[in-house]
């Protein structure tokens, strides 16, 4: 039945156009130079929806619309932005000034001027973003730590985000916020070029593999609704555009990287661009030794991009990635291990191991101008093993020649999603509807139990070593997930637009295979041994709705409101994962709640951006840890996962930016001078639970104040940040269990403490030639963000201190 409406859906997607085509006009011209000579490769851009084509090699452009006049922008590499209107009918010439003077800091300023113009509009593509909360990082324009994926510099201008940072090289990204957990980013749907790239979208979503900042052009972050379109999180969406070809025949960039501890980087790209078809391929490679002892790792991100354009409005696009990589794993410290020496290390074995393997197959058609279809189609082919020592006690050494706990997981899954959008008018005014639907399937599998005895990283289980020794748990996932979903911006004049969505859910999850209870005595010997088989299916269907505000009293400032319901389903790791540190209620159920946010944006001129808003976010039976007692009866104290209650987190954000050099200086193109302050404010309460002194608490991972800032300087080739980044204290567990200095037993109980950290990077270009430098954490403060209950833990995971970089570009 709901194949078969499925099948209806796509139909309809494919026939809906034909009936509200509008009537199209043709816009064409030729661009030159001063001496008159054609241009190729400039982007011509429709400034109203964001329509991009280029020249060609005679300079000629056409570009529909349903408009009889059109504002564009024209811009290409070393020369000035132009923006010119357009008239259908009428062969234009346009005349681009080549810039004399060309610099970092010119570039830089015409680049500004081409982020205002193209950067997540009411619409752009198939999707729809009006009255939502949408931010966007353009990462060419960043001077940071781009080599290790420095998430705090990346993610500087982005409100109300919070960070796992460990030392790992940036590989993998811990991303939350709004009282999310930042653990492998899996409160947000993550994407790249709008495919999913998490390990299992429902059971579990946490992404082991993150772009290499350096291959990536533009980072969007769209919260608040964004569930209907993208998926029922909470936290909404993290896409990652990653770089297109260049204009030019070919283009190579080669980039490598050396800094402390051992850190070597190399990223090589290349373009091509041939008639209709291009491509856009890079290599990563990455090592280095970490701070602590027993914190090597090694790793190697292959991506490629092939696109083929059949006409215009008409062309296919396929993506690859592989992801590879080897870390060993320091393991946790106690509070008192931290106090004393953050740099030891008391795990010799842990292992962690990461393959990733995505595919994409994309269509896009535009049926006219304000018509178009995007289908794609996306898989996963992954693995990771985590191996380790794992005692619940950090303190207990690690024994040479025992067994280690080994956990493997395989994910295979694939899906198609299917997205129509149109414009049409009402009442003189463009209207658009988007309509959308989205197949995934998946039968991943995770295994527990004991791993090999010796010291390196050998992912085999120990039976073949220690025949007496059993798993404790083997599961498949097989799941199932329909989804359909639309939305519809109704214009209701120059200034006010109504979003409403509504997005309807078919989630079916299993969990077939078995586990073993295991219960101790207070001395730690096994005195239950049984195995549990069990085969859990789960059928849900439910609809979320969402709608939207947006009012415009000037194209210089936008009103926004947005509420929408939100869903999160139980994962892997809350059905069977056996960690000494902790335990799970075995009758814990999925989250739902909703988000609000309600917000002004806007600039003036060129000088000052702001954008500040107040939020919400309402959960029932939010999942949540608390210290308890061991249920399987050894007497020890864990952290206890179940859904604890009714909690909600709120809170005011701010985001300014100003241009100081526009505002005093605005007749020097070749000198830049900007600063920004990123500050969220925020509160949280469990309002409602049967946990005992839980009523009242703070929700875990939710700071008072998340406060960001810093400036960016820029003369001729030579620019400079400098960021400070402070977070005032947060619990990690809804017990809001309090530090113990003393503790040299566990270190999985307490809060993580208020920090500062503060960055700084340069850059310098000559020709085809750039260089890179930083030092973060420069005043060396010694910090953590995270209390791993287990793997890589458990216990404290201490972030970097003070690391240098530095970086040499050549560009050809």
């Amino acid at each position: 039945m709901i194949r078969s409406l499925g099948f209806s859906f796509i139909l309809l997607i494919a026939l809906f156009p034909y009936k509200l085509m509008a009537q199209q006009y043709s816009h064409t011209g030729i661009v030159v130079d001063e001496s008159s000579n054609a241009v190729s490769g400039v982007q011509v851009i429709d400034t109203e929806n964001g329509t991009t084509v280029v020249t060609g090699t005679d300079g000629s452009f056409s570009i529909h619309a349903s408009k009889e006049q059109l504002h564009l922008a024209f811009y290409k590499e070393g020369y000035a932005l132009l923006e010119e209107d357009v008239i259908a009918g009428k062969q234009a010439t346009i005349m681009l000034q080549k810039i004399t003077e060309l610099n970092e800091v010119v570039i830089e300023r015409n680049k500004e001027r081409l982020f205002a113009l193209t950067h997540l509009k009411d619409i752009e593509g198939t999707s729809i973003y009006a009255g939502k909360k949408t931010e966007v990082i353009e990462v060419d324009r960043l001077t940071v730590n781009k080599a290790t994926n420095n998430t705090r510099q990346i993610y500087a201008q982005i409100v109300g985000l919070t960070f796992g940072e460990n030392s790992d090289g940036g590989l993998q990204l811990n991303i939350g916020g709004r009282g999310l957990n930042p653990n492998r980013t899996s409160n947000f749907n993550t994407r790249q070029n709008g495919y999913d790239i998490s390990a299992d979208v429902l059971g579990y979503p946490e992404s082991y593999y993150t772009p290499p900042s350096e291959g990536v052009e533009r980072i969007q972050v769209v919260r608040g609704a964004a569930s209907l379109q993208y998926g029922t999180q909470f936290g909404g969406l993290v896409n990652f555009i990653m770089h297109k070809p260049s204009p030019k025949p070919m283009e190579v960039l080669v980039r490598n990287t050396g800094g402390s501890y051992g850190l070597y980087t190399n990223f090589t790209s290349l373009s091509v661009t041939e008639g209709k078809f291009s491509f856009y391929t890079l290599f990563n490679y990455k090592q280095g030794d970490g701070f602590r002892p027993n914190s090597q790792f090694n790793s190697r991100n292959f991506f490629i991009n092939l696109n083929y354009d059949f006409t215009p409005k008409t062309s296919l696009h396929f993506d690859y990635t592989l992801f590879d990589y080897l870390a060993k794993q320091p393991g946790g410290l106690t509070d008192q291990m931290f106090n004393k020496d953050m740099f030891q290390s008391y795990r010799t074995r842990n292992w962690f191991d990461v393959n990733w393997n995505l595919y994409s197959l994309r269509f896009e058609h535009a049926f006219t101008d304000d018509a178009r279809l995007n289908v794609q189609l996306f898989g996963l082919n992954a693995s990771r093993s985590a191996l380790g020592y794992l005692s619940n006690r950090v303190s207990n050494a690690d024994t040479p020649g025992s067994v280690r706990d080994l956990i493997k997981g395989d994910f295979v899954n694939w899906g198609t999603e299917v997205k129509f959008l149109q414009q049409y008018s009402l009442k003189n005014q463009k209207s658009a509807f988007m309509v959308g639907m989205k197949y995934y399937q998946a039968r991943n599998t995770a295994k527990q139990g004991p791993g090999s005895s010796c010291s390196g990283p050998d992912f085999n289980y120990a039976n073949a070593e220690f025949p007496y020794y059993t798993n404790q748990s083997s599961y498949v996932y097989p799941n199932l997930n329909l989804a359909f979903f639309a939305e519809n911006i109704f214009r209701l004049s120059d200034k006010f637009t109504i979003t409403p969505g509504i997005r309807f859910e078919n989630i079916k999850t299993r969990a077939d295979g078995y586990w073993r209870r295991i219960n101790t005595d207070q001395a730690g010997n096994i005195i239950l041994d049984q195995r549990e088989n069990e085969n859990v299916v789960k059928n849900r269907n439910f609809i979320l709705a969402g709608i939207g505000f947006s009012y415009k009293p000037s194209v210089k400032a936008e009103w926004y409101a947005n509420i929408s319901q939100n869903y999160r389903s139980v994962t892997f790791n809350d059905i069977r994962t056996a960690s000494p540190g902790l335990a799970i209620d075995p009758s814990i159920t999925d989250e739902k709640g909703f988000t609000f946010d309600f917000g002004l944006r806007g600039k003036t001129d060129d000088r000052f951006s702001y954008d500040t808003n107040i939020y919400a976010l309402y959960y029932n039976d939010k999942i949540g840890e608390y210290m308890a007692p061991n249920p399987n009866g050894s007497g020890a104290v864990v952290r206890y996962r179940s859904n604890v209650g009714t909690a909600i987190t709120y809170g005011w954000e701010v985001m300014a930016d100003w241009n100081i050099s526009n505002t005093f200086f605005k007749e020097n193109e070749s000198f830049l001078w900007t600063a920004f302050i990123n500050n969220a404010i925020t509160g949280s309460q469990y309002l409602k639970t049967d946990v005992p002194n839980t009523k009242g608490n703070s929700v875990e991972f939710v700071p008072l104040i998340n406060l960001k800032a810093g400036t960016t300087v820029g003369l001729g080739n030579f620019k400079a940040s400098l960021q400070l980044t402070y977070l005032s204290e947060q619990y990690t567990d809804s017990g809001n269990t309090k530090t113990d200095p003393n503790d040299n037993t566990f270190g999985i109980f307490g809060q993580v403490p208020s920090y500062y950290v503060a960055d700084v990077s340069a850059s310098y270009t000559w020709k085809n030639f750039k260089l890179e430098a930083g030092v973060n954490n420069f005043t060396n403060n010694y910090y953590f963000t995270r209390r791993a209950t287990g793997y890589p833990g458990p216990g404290i995971l201490p972030s970097d201190p003070r690391t240098i970089y530095t970086t040499l570009q050549i560009k050809i």
